[in-house]
């Protein structure tokens, strides 16, 4: 009974500075307020405000809303730290699947297979570490040549 007469007063008064703004001419403004002070009236009148009441002052709906929090807290961290570990499952099963063909260069059983003597044909080279090497220079715009950092990383072993 107290939050429909507080509803029903929150509105009155909204329709009330809805008149003032629209003497003022003033008529968009005076619109939109008069809209948003029919909104409590409109929840006493659908019911809504009694079932707001009697779920502020229940224990189990206290512990449902406690539990979503959970369940949303749960959410959340999974999601910032499948976003931290690189990616989505599907995304490690892809960059996994990328790893293990690198792993296996086809130069590398090229010298097998030979041995063996079976008639498999050679692979082709590669031309990418060519044109690779060629496209660095480019890149940068400055034509600057990095064969001294390079140099650097293979001394570390990078």
């Amino acid at each position: 009974m107290l939050a429909e007469t507080i509803c029903s007063a929150v509105s009155v008064a909204g329709l009330g500075i809805a008149a003032v703004t629209a003497y003022r001419k003033r008529f968009l403004a005076a619109t939109r307020i008069a809209a948003y002070s029919l909104v409590p009236i409109g929840l006493v009148l659908t019911g809504a405000v009694e079932w707001a009441v009697d779920t502020a002052f229940s224990p189990s709906a206290w512990l449902g809303f406690g539990l979503l929090g959970g369940a949303l807290l749960l959410f959340m961290t999974t999601r910032a730290i499948e976003r931290r570990g690189g990616g989505t499952r599907k995304e490690r099963k892809a960059a996994a699947r990328a790893a293990e063909r690198e792993a296996v260069a086809p130069a590398a059983s090229a010298p097998a297979l030979r041995q063996g003597g079976s008639p498999v044909a050679q692979p082709q080279a590669r031309p990418q570490p060519q044109s690779q090497s060629k496209a660095k220079p480019k890149a940068t715009g400055t034509g600057e040549d990095f064969s001294d950092i390079e140099a650097i990383l293979k001394k570390h072993g990078i």
